[in-house]
């Protein structure tokens, strides 16, 4: 069965990599591999995202990210790109103080933006042009509800890799036909060799602030 793996990338890292830094060099084909079965041919992996900026106490996060990019491409995952915004935004406080000062706060917040759009128009686009028999969704964003339901109206497989403990949520379940969950030990099988060889002897390197796993000592 042709599988087409769409991946949520911000889903994926705040919901299961994030704090845990051996397994975050990860080879989504692999992913692909350990929590699927023999039956899913996996023909293609679409990876959604956006380009971070560094803070004051982490400014090499976006070196690091290209460097994953890079290796993403290096594997022939399709890497799609979303916004990464940082705005001034007013809040209220759950605790106001008794001493009569504001309710309220400015405060900064980083969002990012279009990946889950991008995701169900390009697995929709994808299903249309009959480019699988099996779409399957890593993510957790109960938004992409509809695009699911479309989907498996064309006739198609609609599976979920669950990023999250106690199952993805309910508006997605609905509309799929299996969900896999992704365990600690898919993500520990799953790493990128600590160095990947490219066509002309230059290498894309794990960044030194993730240990790399027993399953990423060779290189390839």
């Amino acid at each position: 069965m042709r599988t087409a793996i769409y991946v949520d990338g911000f889903n994926l890292f705040h919901r299961l990599l994030e704090g845990k830094a051996n397994v975050k060099w990860l080879d989504l084909f692999a992913l692909a591999r350990a929590c699927l079965r023999n039956e899913n041919d996996v023909t293609m992996i679409r990876y959604f995202t956006a380009r971070v900026t560094g803070t004051e106490t982490d400014p090499d996060q976006p070196s690091r990210q290209d460097v994953y990019l890079r290796a993403l491409l290096a594997r022939g995952v399709h890497v799609h790109y979303g916004t990464f915004r940082q705005r001034q935004k007013r809040a209220r406080l759950v605790e106001p103080s008794d001493n009569g000062e504001s309710t309220h706060v400015r405060i900064w917040t980083r969002e990012e933006k279009d990946s889950d759009v991008n995701l169900g128009v390009h697995m929709l686009h994808d299903a249309w042009n009959d480019e699988y028999d099996c779409a399957v969704v890593l993510s957790n964003d109960s938004d992409l509800a509809e695009a699911l339901r479309l989907v498996r109206s064309l006739g198609k497989v609609v599976g979920i890799l669950c990023p999250v403990a106690g199952g993805p949520a309910k508006d997605l379940q609905m509309h799929a036909d299996f969900v896999r969950p992704i365990r600690l030990v898919h993500l520990l099988r799953s790493q990128f060799p600590s160095a990947i060889r490219l066509p002309g002897g230059s290498e894309i390197r794990c960044p030194s602030r993730w240990h790399s796993s027993p399953a990423a000592q060779a290189t390839t």
